[in-house]
This record gives C-alpha cells, structure tokens and sequence, in this order.
C-alpha cells in the first residue's frame, strides 16, 4: 500500500496534523520510535495554553498561538479533554519589572490580544492571595488556561484513528526514500512504508530527519527542563499560572494549577549533549523550588509527590520551523517549542494548506467523526453516574488505584482503547492509574497483572515505558 502521507512523530503536533487529515479522504500513518504517544516534550511540559502576548509580533509563534488558543476551548469540548481558562499573571517586583510588563502589554496588543491589563498590588494580592508580599504588579492575560498536554495528544490520535488514520508506535524512522526529486517513503525499522507525502514532526529529532530529505533548514538545540509536581492538597494554592518577569531566553519558572488538581513547579533551563537525557538531578529540583518560591513562599518541599523532566526542541533561530523542503512532498514542522502545545491547532490547519498547495487532494470525508468519547472516570464522576456505570459493567466498580481512585474497567479501557495501552505509564497517561501521591506503590502490580490478562502477555513481559524496563526479572 502506498500512503499519501506519513507523519514521523507522535507529539501533540503530530497527532494534532494526523486529526486534523482525518478530515479528507486520504490514507494517513502516523509513527513513532516510543511504545506510546506523548514520550517526548508532549508528555512532559507544563500544559499551559499561552495567551500570546511573549512571542514578537508578525512571528509564526505569535500568531499561531493567538489562532491556537482561540481554537483550543472547542477543540478539548470535541475530544472530551479537561480544559480551564484561568487566566495567568506575570509578576514583578521593582520599577524595572513594571517597565517589562508594560512592553509584554503593549506586544501582546499587537499580536491581537484584548483584555490585557498591568495590575496593581492591590488587585494583585485579590486574585493570588498567596503570592509574595514582595510582589507589585502583575500582567494579566484573562485568555490564558491549562490543558493536560498527554491527555490532549492522545485524544488528538484517538480521533484520528475513529477516522481511519493509522497510528504505530514502537516504529523508529530511518531515512527518506526519494525518486525522481520527491519523496517515496519513509525506511523504518519495521520496513519500508511507501508514501506520497512525508510530514516530519519528529520534535527534538527533527533536525536529523530534515537532513535526511537534504533540508538545512534548522539545527536543534536540546534543553532539559525539570519540572516538581505537588500533592493535590495543595491543589487551592494558586488559582492562576503564575510567571516570574521573562529572561532573555525563557519565560522562568512558573507555578501552576493543573486539571488534575496538582500544583506544578518548573521549569529551569538547561543546554544537554543527549536529546533523551531526561534526568532530574537535586541542583535542578533545588534551582525549580527556590524559583517557585520567591513567587509563593508557602510552596513546602515536603508536598512534592514526583519529579520528571522534558527536553525543548529549540531551532537555532528560536522560531518555529514549517515549510517545504527541496524535496517535493517533504514537509518540515521543526522547531516546536514554546507555545508548541498552545499553537498545536493552528499549526496542522497550517500543514494542511500547505500539503493543499503542494498538490496533495483535500477531499472532505463523508461521515467524518468530530467528538470522541474519552473513558469513564470514575473519580470524576457523581454517585449516580458510579452506580448506572457499575450496574453496566461490575469493573468499573473495583478500584485499583486508591490515591487517584482509577478502576479496573478504567485500565481495560485504556488497553483496549483506539491506541491501546501496552505499558504501565501508557496506562497512567489515560487513566491516572499510579499519578497519585503514592506514585504507583501500591497499584503497579495489580496494574500489570491487567495488562498481561487482557493481552496475553506474561507478567515479566510487562514494561514501565518499553523495552528495557521491565518491572520484574522472572518468576519464582
């Protein structure tokens, strides 16, 4: 089978271009080197859909992100993922700061933003009564809000799959097929895949696979940034995203609400060698806490329930890198740092037209899916919707894991869902299952030993992530 196109990456900007070519009546497949979706920068960041007002004017940031944030609300209400417009602050100190904030005010107006408004102390400490005393002004953008960013990528591909794209995780891209000057396919690690068109939205990887098509067109520069998550009894403290003043390369370490409740630290910023290196180390959780800190003091390190870290796929030119490349039918989508997750909507708009333009026929698809319908969350739900659920099927009354009260007909929902789960953390990005505070203490094993009952797979077989971590060496 030749498709028309492939897409390399399973991000939320792949999955995001895959959903929105769901659309038209294509033969689409989406791969990814990871045994899940959202493995990179898509599943470790802080979910926070920005208002627009940091990136400069008449840049592709600026004004995908405006278009993706006012696409984002809508977007979740289809897919049936959390969302929450709460508004975000960015916070200063001296004179100086003021003087930052009114540029950020007068940039965000230019890039289209109504609503912005430089507060006072006054107004400041009514809407964050547990900011630092020390804080004097504030920016603040009403259309800023939280999205989970792994929740939104899987939602993203499952819809696509509804419509007939085809997703293959475990699927490592090894070069680009050419004939003739365009492409023909993409060489993976699972065989050949012949194709029309090549999307690459490979994230930190997509320098490499540009070079493959004979692109030059950016250079990646990875940069880990660790993140801190607290418990979620802590979950009032903040009730918007909070911002430090920006520095020269990065817009600080934040605090923020999450849609599950938590309250999320991070991150800092640090250039590494390995583009996997995804390590936390104690001076990077030391430098998140302190700069979490001098915006909430009462931020304890003893609430902290876990620690990960992502890396940014950074161009040499800070910009978002979308185009065509001199070889017809390749498409570049590099450089998707952030606000990659905020622009990710307007972003496969924009891939869309442009495979339009490169002769790729957009035939509207008769019957096409828009909503999908995510799994039933027993924690969210009330005690009738429990009881009408459980009354259906029994399994979604046995709860597996207590601290984020995730059942057993939950964790086979996610196995058998569009794109099943196969490890224990793909389980935990669909359903929460080991997220709470004791981070899978308890529920791994129950956890597994679902996994290999409803795949047939023996219970050593069963991985964390993948190849190489499995949770347990043999039985006794």
């Amino acid at each position: 089978m030749v498709y028309d196109v492939v897409i390399i990456g399973g991000g939320v900007i792949g999955a995001a271009i895959a959903r929105a070519l769901s659309r038209f009546q294509l033969s689409v497949i989406l791969i990814e080197k990871e045994y899940d979706l959202a493995m990179g920068a898509s599943g470790a960041n802080s979910g926070i859909v920005h208002a627009g007002f940091d990136p400069l004017p008449d840049s592709n940031k600026a004004s995908l992100c405006v278009r993706g944030n006012r696409l984002m609300e809508s977007l979740c209400a289809e897919l049936q993922v959390p969302f929450k417009r709460t508004g975000s602050l960015v916070v200063g100190y001296s004179p100086d700061d003021l003087r930052v904030l009114e540029v950020l005010l007068a940039r965000g107006r230019l890039n289209g933003l109504s609503g912005l408004e430089v507060l006072n102390q006054t107004q400041l400490m009514a809407k964050e009564p547990s900011l630092s005393p020390q804080a004097r002004y504030a920016l603040y953008a009403p259309q800023a809000g939280i999205v989970c960013p792994y929740t939104l990528t899987l939602a993203l591909a499952e819809n696509a799959v509804q419509n007939g794209v085809e997703v293959q995780c475990g699927t490592r891209a090894d070069g680009i097929q050419r004939e003739q000057g365009r492409v023909s396919g993409v060489v993976t690690s699972r065989g050949l895949i012949p194709c029309r068109y090549v999307v690459n939205a490979a994230g930190v990887w997509s320098d490499e696979v540009a070079n493959w098509a004979g692109s030059d067109s950016h250079t990646i520069m990875p940069y880990r940034g660790e993140y801190c998550l607290l418990d979620k009894k802590k979950g009032g403290l903040v009730r918007q995203v909070l911002f430090p003043i920006p520095g020269e390369k990065t817009k600080g370490i934040l605090v923020a609400p999450t849609v599950s409740g938590n309250i999320l630290l991070g991150p800092n910023r640090r250039l590494v060698q390995d583009r996997e290196d995804r390590a936390t180390t104690d001076e990077g959780m030391d430098e998140v806490l302190t700069g979490a800190k001098k915006l909430v003091p009462g931020i304890d390190e003893k609430d902290v329930i876990t620690s990960f870290a992502g890396i940014r796929a950074v161009s040499d030119s800070g910009e978002f890198v979308i185009g065509t490349a001199d070889l017809k039918g390749f498409i570049n989508v590099g450089g998707i740092q952030s606000p990659g997750l905020t622009a990710a909507p307007a972003i496969a708009e924009m891939v869309t037209d442009i495979l339009g333009e490169e002769g790729l026929r957009l035939r509207e698809k008769p019957g096409y899916i828009p909503r999908r319908t995510g799994i039933f969350s027993f924690a969210a739900a009330g005690m009738e919707e429990r009881q009408s659920q459980i009354a259906e099927n029994r399994s979604f009354g046995e709860v597996v894991c207590r601290c984020e009260n995730v059942t057993t007909g939950e964790i086979i929902a996610a196995i058998n869902g569009p794109v099943g789960a196969r490890t224990l953390d793909a389980v935990k990005r669909r359903t929460r299952g080991g997220m709470g505070r004791c981070q899978g203490g308890f529920c791994s094993f129950r956890i597994a030993d679902i996994i290999s009952s409803e795949l047939g797979i023996p219970v050593d077989k069963i991985t964390k992530s993948g190849p190489g971590s499995e949770l347990v060496r043999s039985r006794t």
